[in-house]
């Protein structure tokens, strides 16, 4: 079992920035992959991002390339994702998921948070 709980969510206006925390417990070295997810209201969950333990290997959906990196700390069993220059589009409850291994594929993640709500105002 593998327990997450984000941190960091809030108001922001389009442009600020804002650092999504995320803090793993449980059976953390058996899981390969770790991501983040969000889902504005009315909409899927999607895929934002994901990373594996030993930060080698990262990949972004299209959305926030090179603009919200994702990054962890292994030795703390944290995972953060960094959110700058905020657009209205990205306000949405942000997810941090734990998966067996490297996928961007939602159904894959069987290890979920309860969610940080992110608001971006014009």
């Amino acid at each position: 079992q593998v327990q997450l709980a984000e941190s960091g969510g809030g108001l922001v206006q389009a442009g600020d920035s804002l650092k999504l925390s995320c803090a793993a417990s449980g059976h953390t070295f058996r899981t390969y992959a770790l991501g983040w997810f969000r889902q504005a209201p009315g909409k899927e969950r999607e895929f934002v991002a994901r990373i594996s333990w030993s930060g080698y290997s990262t990949h972004y959906s299209d959305s926030v390339k090179g603009r919200i990196p994702i990054s962890s700390d292994n030795t703390k069993k944290m995972l953060y994702l960094q959110m700058n220059s905020l657009k209205k589009e990205d306000t949405a409850v942000y997810y941090c998921a734990a998966a067996w291994s490297s996928t961007v594929v939602t159904s894959l993640y069987p290890y979920w948070g309860q969610g940080s709500q992110v608001t971006v105002s014009s």
